[in-house]
């Protein structure tokens, strides 16, 4: 690798690193914590490679890429932040940054980009990139994460932001499937048309896709957990994508489920599978970015301080809990938790015994989806959850009340399968369960359990 590059940072270590690093790599380097003395740089006609900070003491570094842009024309830019939510990544692609990287940035990782640039520079004399438009209020979305994975995503969505391919956003309940796809909306060039978020029952009838593509206006059209829609639906979906106008929306569709197999068992629709599927967003699951638990904490904690309500923050030994816990409800999950702690806590520091409490009362694992190894019995997949459960408490031992809750997370789904399979008819439940029909009714009460009467009894 060789080339002039220019550093712009205010923290002295980084710039040390990255001046080591790149004259190490064959590189001449100019480092400096200003950004107008990177501009004069610029202006002067230095430097193969720019590598700048966003926030510096005398501006900001985003700001200043479209002035690098009518100076340099070609000259790359890659943009290093310590600002891990998607807006920064949509600003960047926005102001044609070459590439963008999150703080803490892996070193290898950061070489590989600088190289690629300065060879895409060499060979071809100038940088492409997928201009994106920005949006008002995007940075209320809880979309933050510094990980790999949520990275990668970022990126994908400012590629696919202006195109007119389908989109599928696939991730398990709560990572927050929906924002995605609201993002690629507010911030293409379709932000100011309608964003349609659409079920099974907006297909039905003579006139339902009809209805909905008049709905749309040639805005967005999302077909929310299309996994869940019967052979009806899914057929009225293909038809209208067969017969789009040439004002036609921008299609996207969101599962939880895997739509893959499920066209592998026949219960999907392959046709219907290969339109929606143009790029697939797959949305990691909490537990699958463990370093991003913290940063969404403070985030909704510093959120609810914008709300009104009183500062609070974690204790060390309660944000670890916060980590280690599994999230099988996801970011919801996470977020409604904070919330009810912010709400409950009486002093400034949210301490672990409090966690434990709230945590308590919510499910020991993540879901059974795809977890049970077949033919498992009850008993083993019960022992393995709770083994997760004892695990994910490190040394420490669960809240108090551990066999209440045991028995609940266990009563619940078998009390609601029972009433579902007698129709919702009481006694019957009762005399399927073998319990006593008043305390049939006192768990349904205890439990909060809808009971719904059909005609029919199994």
């Amino acid at each position: 690798m060789d080339g002039t590059i220019l550093v712009a940072d205010d923290d002295r270590t980084i710039r040390t690193v990255l001046t080591q690093a790149l004259t190490r790599a064959g590189c001449k380097v100019h480092a400096t914590s200003s950004l107008t003395t990177l501009m004069r740089w610029v202006e002067e006609g230095k430097g193969d490679l720019v590598i700048s900070d966003v926030m510096m003491p005398d501006g900001n570094g985003l700001e200043m890429l479209p002035r690098i842009g009518e100076l340099r024309e070609g000259l790359p830019v890659i943009v290093i932040s310590a600002q891990n939510t998607i807006m920064t990544a949509i600003q960047a692609a926005e102001a044609d940054a070459f590439d963008y990287l999150p703080k803490p940035f892996d070193l290898p990782d950061l070489m590989k980009r600088a190289a690629r640039a300065l060879e895409t520079r060499r060979r071809t004399g100038r940088v492409d990139s997928a201009p994106v438009h920005s949006a008002d209020g995007g940075d209320e979305l809880p979309l933050v994460g510094r990980t790999p994975a949520m990275q990668t995503l970022y990126r994908l969505v400012a590629r696919v932001m202006n195109t007119e391919i389908p989109v599928l956003i696939t991730g398990e309940s709560g990572t927050g499937k929906s924002l995605i796809a609201r993002a690629i909306h507010d911030f293409s060039d379709r932000r100011t048309l309608p964003f349609v978020v659409a079920g099974a029952g907006d297909l039905a009838g003579m006139d339902g896709p009809a209805t909905l593509l008049s709905r749309a206006r040639g805005g967005s059209i999302v077909f929310d957990e299309v996994g869940d829609y019967d052979a009806e639906a899914q057929a009225r979906i293909t038809r209208m994508l067969d017969q789009l106008p040439d004002t036609a929306p921008r299609i996207m569709a969101t599962s939880q489920t895997d739509l893959a197999a499920r066209m592998e068992a026949g219960e999907f629709r392959q046709d219907l599978f290969y339109r929606l599927g143009g790029v697939t967003l797959k949305v990691p699951a909490l537990r699958e970015r463990v370093d991003d638990i913290p940063l969404l904490a403070e985030h909704f904690l510093a959120r609810a301080e914008r709300e009104g309500f009183a500062a609070r923050r974690m204790s060390p030994e309660a944000m670890e809990l916060v980590r280690a816990y599994t999230w099988p409800g996801n970011v919801r999950q996470l977020e409604n938790t904070v919330r009810r702690l912010v709400v409950t806590s009486s002093e400034p520091d949210i301490q672990r015994a409090e966690l434990d409490q709230v945590l308590g009362n919510q499910p020991l694992a993540e879901p059974l989806r795809g977890g049970a190894a077949e033919g498992e019995k009850l008993s083993a997949s019960v022992a393995r959850h709770l083994r997760r459960y004892f695990d994910l408490h490190g040394g420490s031992l669960p809240p108090p009340g551990l066999y209440q809750r045991i028995l609940r997370e266990v009563e619940l789904p078998m009390i609601e399968i029972a009433l579902d399979a007698t129709a919702g008819n009481q006694a019957r439940c009762a005399d399927l369960l073998g319990i006593n029909r008043n305390t049939l009714r006192k768990k349904i009460t205890d439990l909060d359990i809808r009971v719904t009467r059909r005609r029919k009894l199994m």
